[in-house]
């Protein structure tokens, strides 16, 4: 190894391990763009399935291929009878995102592509496993509350169809529009844990379903994915406004960590958070239910005037969520179905130019050691 080769970086921190056209992350300036395009703007005008395409193809659809994508994605968005099965068979008390785990690995075994691993074939794998990542997430919240699946209506688009097929009812405009931003702004974040873990999967020339379940693992650690359902936890264990600046300063105290602020590569505002932000406060006023958003500002606050730490796009998404009626379990797959998106684009990407991920570790142990007979060793 060289000089240079041997110096290790804990976290693999500041190591730029691949090129990509998909996403950049500008921490110092607290900026995100999508294949060129700025988040803001995307948050604003950009539907979910207009940034599924451009982070497929590196650029906006046209109005015939975004009806093309739409109507490839609505014709995906039913599971096979066997994985209805499979998810009624799973324990009812499974943590879901061991359950979307699961079953994303039994869908792969249903995929009428099979072991084709073509550009043509992935890309068709690609689109099915983004349209049925919110229908499995649904189907096994009603399953295990003794109601059946609700088959995902033609015409709705991912964001609508994952509150229709959750709660049983047509979503108003709000609340689609609110689930259809909150995918936008999830759907990805460059070279993070679990994209990174998709990529070495597929370096392996693995196939597309193998390389999904790697970052369905890794984003179900609470340092990645699961930061959100930490919030709502810490808002409902507080219970008050009044209560927000005594809890956060014991947490400090005790040297516990608060989940939903810092970040690893932001040293400024996540630009993410301050859409999710308004979107808790607006769906705070119509449902007459302001105490959580408010509550949220407050911890914002007091964790910026003791640590000056900033919120990051996990700690807003709990409140806005939880005003939407989502159960706070479900907070962390709502995340995979959007991310599922990015995860198939690097996976695209990374089968295009593919090398095997393959870093080296800079050796600490002993060296020069003899083997001892084992009647010898003490």
């Amino acid at each position: 190894m060289s000089s240079e080769a041997n110096v290790a970086k804990a976290g693999l921190e500041g190591v730029v391990a691949a090129q990509s056209s998909i996403s950049d992350v500008n921490g110092e300036e607290g900026k995100l763009i999508y294949a060129g395009y700025d988040i803001h703007d995307l948050a604003q005008h950009a539907t979910f399935e207009e940034v599924i395409y451009l982070l497929w193809n590196g650029k906006l659809p046209t109005s015939s291929e975004l009806d093309q994508l739409k109507s490839q994605l609505s014709s995906e968005t039913s599971l096979p009878a066997e994985v209805i099965e499979l998810i009624r068979w799973i324990p009812k008390t499974a943590n879901p995102m061991e359950m979307l785990r699961t079953v994303v690995s039994g869908l792969g075994l249903y995929d009428p592509d099979g072991a084709d691993n073509s550009l043509e074939a992935n890309v068709r794998k690609a689109v099915r496993l983004t349209a049925k990542f919110p229908t499995i997430v649904t189907t096994f919240q009603r399953v295990r509350n003794g109601q059946e699946p609700v088959h995902p209506l033609e015409g709705l688009s991912l964001a609508g169809n994952f509150l229709y097929t959750l709660n049983g009812k047509e979503p108003d405009d709000i609340a689609t529009r609110t689930m259809d931003v909150a995918f936008v702004l999830h759907a990805d974040h460059e070279l993070n844990a679990s994209t990174f873990a998709a990529r070495v999967t597929a370096a392996t020339l693995s196939d597309i379903y193998s390389a999904i379940v790697s970052a369905i693992g890794t984003l179900k650690g609470p340092l990645h994915g699961g930061a959100n359902e930490g919030v709502i936890k810490n808002l409902l264990e507080i219970g008050s406004v009044e209560g927000v600046e005594a809890w956060v300063k014991n947490a400090f105290a005790n040297k516990q960590k608060i989940m939903g602020f810092g970040h690893r590569v932001y040293r400024t505002v996540d630009p993410r958070a301050t859409h999710l932000a308004e979107m808790s406060r607006k769906l705070g006023e119509r449902t007459g239910e302001t105490k959580w958003y408010e509550m949220s500002r407050r911890m914002e606050e007091v964790v910026m005037r003791e640590k000056h730490l900033n919120a990051n796009v996990d700690f807003y998404s709990a409140s806005t969520y939880y005003a939407l009626g989502v159960p706070t379990d479900l907070f962390t797959p709502i995340f995979a179905c959007s991310r599922i998106s990015g995860w198939t684009a690097h996976v695209l990407e990374q089968f295009r130019n593919n090398r095997l991920i393959r870093p080296r570790a800079e050796y600490v142990g002993p060296r020069g050691l003899k083997y001892v007979p084992i009647e010898e060793r003490g």
